[in-house]
């Protein structure tokens, strides 16, 4: 079983979010595993190359957080997720669909832009290209809480005035950042954020995603995106990189090669959502409940849903 929609009316018109790298966790399939959408690993691991049902029920945390392990596992535990709530909840008004990141490919597929076999294939090279820059230039990233983005990219700037490589990754909500850069660069500016009275906490990667430090991986990527077919699709999606509405079609490629250097802009993502889209309710649908929470401190008065699978 998975839990219901709670707090929804029949006038909701929902957006469905999916999470991206860092909430993988062990033996987070086990709730889809005995369910009708389960078909889908199968699908996921004959067009990536990887074991995804080993990843997703008998993958250690140690096995979970390498880069590539981690984006086809939470890709394709997100697309179960997605399945089986349109199986159960076909009647379930969703407008239009976003994704934290990696998340943002299991939104390609859920709006029908990618195929499931396109998607699990893209996935699995930009995870194997970002897991080979990260060996060959290892990177950090750190969320920083507690003061707004222009606090931040100021301090960051400061840093890189002093020759840090350090940017600004992520604005996650109104009172969380993530910076990324080298490692010492990171560290470093740990001690900026305690001095400007805010909070600091370096995440477990071992890259510096959307920064210039993954642009290595940019030409794999390319490459990649150039051999798939991107769909009309049947929802529109907000993408990461300017937080701007699109459709199906081309544009996809040159959106998802910037994304894996650029910003991601989640704040205004979920703007645009609820603003432009009329989306009035928010669905976390995936592992974990981080977009949920993110949700919650961007727009604390739009209900903000969790699909959390119940335990057997």
């Amino acid at each position: 079983m998975v839990a219901q929609v709670h707090g929804s009316t029949a006038e909701s018109r929902y957006a469905a979010l999916f999470p991206g790298q860092g909430v993988q966790r062990p033996g987070m399939g086990e709730p889809w595993r005995d369910t009708p959408s389960w078909e889908l690993v199968e699908s996921v691991s004959r067009a990536s190359g990887f074991d995804v049902a080993e990843l997703l029920l008998s993958a250690d945390q140690e096995t979970l957080s390498r880069t590539d392990h981690a984006q086809i596992s939470v890709f394709t535990a997100s697309l179960l997720a997605w399945s089986e709530f349109r199986r159960l909840d076909p009647e379930t008004h969703v407008v239009a669909v976003a994704g934290h990141s990696l998340g943002e490919y299991s939104a390609l597929v859920a709006a029908g832009v990618l195929s499931v076999a396109d998607g699990g294939w893209l996935v699995g090279e930009r995870g194997r290209a970002m897991a080979a820059v990260a060996r060959q230039r290892p990177g950090a990233m750190a969320a920083v809480m507690g003061g707004g983005i222009d606090q931040v990219a100021e301090l960051v700037e400061s840093a890189r005035a002093e020759g840090a490589d350090l940017w600004v990754a992520n604005h996650n909500s109104p009172r969380q950042t993530v910076i990324a850069g080298s490692r010492s660069a990171v560290e470093s500016a740990g001690v900026r954020v305690a001095d400007a009275g805010l909070r600091y906490s370096v995440l477990p990667v071992g890259a510096a995603c959307h920064t210039p430090y993954m642009e290595a991986a940019g030409a794999a990527l390319r490459r990649a995106l150039e051999l798939v077919d991107f769909r009309a699709g049947a929802l529109p999606v907000v993408a990461n990189v300017d937080a701007a509405v699109h459709y199906g079609g081309s544009r996809w490629r040159e959106l998802c090669a910037r994304q894996l250097v650029g910003r991601v802009r989640w704040v205004d993502t979920l703007h645009v959502l609820h603003e432009d889209l009329d989306a009035t309710a928010f669905l976390d649908l995936g592992p974990g409940t981080t977009l949920t929470a993110l949700t919650k401190r961007t727009l604390p008065t739009v209900p903000s849903t969790s699909r959390v699978p119940a335990p057997h």
